[in-house]
């Protein structure tokens, strides 16, 4: 079954991308959830004409994604966290804590969008994150974790 994607669907594709599911995943999530809807011919010609009025803001949006992943990349992020016998934190440090922590810094961005590798960090130290500020542009970001005093 093909359909065009109104949102971003996690693991299938962004808005308004053309993908091919199946058939029961596409009649009864994607479209009952307004997450799609069917390819035909005439939605397919809306599609590309939509598409080429949207590449010059398109682009003016990159551009703005580009300059927030160059400040990304020099911030220095140290998130404080309470600390058992070593170095184990008492629970973990999540992607809502990185956002909460880049918000302090003054850049917003949704929990959604920022992806921690190995799902938590529950040790302190040096972790890494990827960010994803648009389609085309995700930023890897380490941060490290201390101990709270």
């Amino acid at each position: 079954m093909e359909l065009i994607l109104k949102a971003d669907v996690e693991n299938l594709g962004f808005k308004d991308d053309l993908v091919n599911v199946k058939n029961g995943y596409g009649r009864n999530y994607l479209i009952p959830q307004g997450l799609a809807t069917m390819a035909t011919s005439s939605a397919k010609k809306v599609l590309a004409e939509n598409l080429k009025q949207k590449a010059h803001k398109e682009k003016k949006i990159v551009d703005a994604a580009n300059k927030t992943a160059e400040a990304l990349k020099t911030l220095e992020i140290k998130i404080a966290a309470k600390t058992g016998a070593g170095d184990k934190l008492f629970g973990s440090v999540t992607s809502i804590d990185l956002a909460a922590a880049l918000a302090k810094d003054g850049h917003e961005i949704d929990k959604k969008y920022i992806n921690i590798s190995g799902g938590t960090v529950k040790r302190t130290g040096v972790a890494n994150a990827q960010v994803r500020l648009h389609r085309d542009v995700v930023v890897d970001l380490s941060f490290e974790v201390v101990a709270a005093k």
